[in-house]
Order: structure tokens, then sequence, then C-alpha cells
């Protein structure tokens, strides 16, 4: 259960703003730079389609959570959830699946920082970004609210910058826009399956419940307004770009938008949109680093992991052993893989947390209109964790088998130490 002690506390320090502009700093900062262009080569002409389905599925799982939250305000999002609802072992495993999963996507998101800022240090770049952010985070809440918010600003302007360009060229043609399935519905449930990925930032909200004001209204109003307002910069983002690069374009490029920019006759903009791009990375980073150890927290206060990282600092009211952990082993990754493989096993981490987060929801209400959005979301995030590339389902499947796998040796071990303490008792 939660502690409630001073020394394991968290300040309630958030508003709506604060937490909307933590949530858009992950959506945008790891969607548009990072899954358009993959996307893009899976699902071809149908790349909208894919897009749109991402979007149906990420609401039906944004408001599951937002549901669940103004029902359990604590730090953990669906691991608490799926405690609470489902029962321990599928809390655990929402949680495992989330701390993994986004543990290996910071490691992506600093590795995007390396290869826009210093192309030929990139793993040197990604462990000082890292190292840098867990520094921030480990200040506070509020410092890292207040980063995120000006990353937001300097990515939607060289967003709207790439827009405006884009649709004003005369290299853009609508016709490049047709929407069609040249890849097969495979092609655009796996676009649909990337994209996602890109939605996912909203988790960053409802792992804050213990640091947001009056969370019960703040994450409900909070959840929506991310995801409604990174829609429309998605949308926005992929007509502009494919109005100019068309899909085959898009997904041949290894910087969609610098291309795009550049194809558009405004070469000028390319270093503006690359370091926009690194900024993305950063405030996705810094969001991550934060949603993660705050999960982190909540797993070590029912000892799922050590007990040691459930400490709050007495100066600064964060999770500070928590947050130097995942900072440390992310900084690990980030010196040591790369950026197609963290983030192909991210994805399916990401959506087997969210196919937790609907089956709790399901559980809050008997009526059958209430139960609509969990069961499509469910389905949704099933459907698209395996339509996802083999090797990401396969290693994804292979890490959440771990992960159960250590659950039962721990429920084992402590039945076998209970057994013990009762067998002294009795024998004295």
């Amino acid at each position: 259960m939660t502690q409630s002690g001073s020394n394991t506390s968290l300040r309630r320090t958030l508003g709506v703003g604060d937490a909307v502009v933590i949530g858009l700093g992950s959506m945008v900062g790891a969607g548009i730079f990072a899954a358009l262009g993959p996307a893009a080569a899976a699902a071809g002409s149908g790349l909208l389609l894919g897009l749109g389905v991402a979007a149906v599925v990420a609401y039906c799982n944004a408001m599951s959570s937002a549901r669940l939250a103004a029902v359990y305000p604590a730090s953990g999002g669906t691991y608490v959830y799926g405690r609470e609802r489902l029962g321990d072992f599928w809390g655990y495993l929402a949680g495992w699946s989330f701390v993994v999963g986004k543990t290996a996507s910071c490691a992506a998101m600093a590795l995007t920082v390396g290869a826009y800022v210093w192309p030929g240090q990139a793993h040197a770049v990604a462990v000082a970004a890292v190292v840098a952010l867990t520094a921030v985070n480990y200040g506070g809440v509020q410092k890292s609210a207040w980063l995120t918010r000006v990353i937001v600003a300097v990515v939607l302007a060289v967003l709207a910058s790439v827009v405006v360009v884009c649709l004003g060229s005369g290299e853009s043609d609508a016709g490049r826009l047709d929407i069609g399935l040249s890849t097969g519905a495979g092609g655009v449930l796996q676009a649909a399956g990337l994209l996602f990925f890109a939605f996912a930032g909203y988790a960053r909200i409802a792992t804050l419940g213990e640091e947001v004001r009056d969370p019960a209204r703040t994450i409900p109003r909070a959840i929506p307004l991310a995801l409604g307002i990174a829609l429309v910069v998605y949308a926005a983002v992929a007509v502009a770009v494919l109005s100019v690069l068309g899909s085959g374009g898009l997904g041949n490029a290894s910087a969609p938008l610098a291309e795009a920019v550049r194809a558009a006759g405004v070469p000028g903009l390319v270093p503006v949109v690359r370091v926009g791009a690194a900024v993305a990375a950063l405030g996705s980073l810094l969001a991550l680093i934060l949603g993660v150890s705050r999960t982190t927290l909540a797993m070590a206060r029912d000892r799922h992991l050590p007990g040691a990282l459930a400490a709050v600092h007495p100066r600064f009211q964060v999770p500070h052993r928590a947050e130097l952990a995942v900072g440390a082993v992310v900084a690990v990754l980030a010196a040591t893989t790369d950026v197609r493989g963290a983030i192909g096993f991210s994805s399916f981490g990401v959506l087997a947390y969210y196919a937790v987060a609907n089956a709790s929801a399901w559980t809050l209400s008997p009526a059958p209109m209430a139960r609509v959005v969990p069961v499509v979301g469910l389905v949704g995030c099933v459907t698209l964790a395996f339509a996802l590339p083999g090797v990401s389902v396969a290693v994804g499947a292979a890490v959440l088998g771990v992960g159960a796998a250590a659950y039962a040796v721990r429920r084992w071990w402590g039945s076998r130490g209970g057994q013990g303490r009762r067998s002294r008792t009795a024998g004295s």
C-alpha cells in the first residue's frame, strides 16, 4: 500500500497547465521526429489511416487512464490501477512493462539527441544528456515542468515553420495525400503501432498523481487536452510533409522533416529543424525519466523493486534514489545500444502497459456503455502490439516473460519464508 509518512510523500505543486505541458513534451518530442518516417515506410499511402487508428486507440487509453487516475490519484499510473482493480500480478506486469520499456525509450531519445547534435559522437552526447537531465529532475519537479514548458514552445514553433513552409511551397501537391492501402491492412496497423509510441506521453501525467493539485479534477482534464493538442500537431505536420515528399519519399528519408523543408525550396531552415529535433528529443527524455522514476518509486514501496528506491529527498521532495538508478541504467543503455532496437521494444512494452489500463477501467462500472471505450482500447492495444515487426514482438514477449517469472519466484520465496517462520513458531 502507498505510504503516507512525511518521509515518503511527494509535494503537490503542478496544475493543469504544467501537467499538459509535461504530456506534450513527451508526445511531440518522441513522435514527430522519430516515428513518422518508419510509419510511412510501413503504411505507404495508408499513413494517414494509420495515424487515425493510433489516435483512436490513444483516445481510448487516455479516457481509461483519466477515469482510473480520478479514483487512484497516486504515483505509479497503471501499476497502481492494475494492482487495485485486477490483482497484484497485473499491476506488477504493467509496472514492469512501463519501467523496462520506457527505460529503453529513454535511451532511444538520448541517442536521437546525439544523432542530431553530433552524429560522430552520438553515444557520448547521449550519455551527457542523460546525466544533465537526471540532475534537473533531482532538483525538483517544478524545475522539470518549467524546462519542459520552454522546450515545448521551441518545438511547436519549429513544427509550425515546417507546416507553413511545406504547405506554402510550389512543391506541395494535394494529390500526394491520397489515402489507400498500398501495403495492406497489416502495414497500416504496423504504422499505427509505431505512431502510438508517439502518442504515449499522456502516461507521464498519470504517473505524477501525487504531485498535481486536486488530482481528481486535474488529471482527467490534462490528459485529453494534451492528447488533443498533440493529435492536431501530428495531423498538420503529416499532411504538410506528405504533400511535399509523398509516402515513398517520407518513408525513405532519414530525417523526414529536414528533407521536406529542403524539397520545399527552403534549405536555410534545415539547421533550425535539426536543432528543433534535438530539443524535442531532450524534452521527451526529460519527461520520460520523470515518469519512469515515479513508477519505480511506487513499485519499490510495494517491494517489487528494492525498498531503498522508495526514499524521497527531504529537501527537494523527489524520489532521488529512483531517479539516480533510472538515470544510471539509461546512461549504460545509451552508451551501448542502437535507436531501432530500443524503439521497437519500447512500443511493445507501452502497448502491454495500456492493455492492463483498459482492462482495469473495464472493471470500474458494469454499465455496457461505460465499457465500450475500455474494450476498444484493450483490443486495439493487443492488435497493434502483435502487428509490430516480428523481432519487436519476440523480444517484448520474452522480456515480459522474464518479468512474470521474477514475480513468480518472489512469491514462491516469500511463501517459503512464511512457512519457515511458522515452523519455527510451532517448534518453540
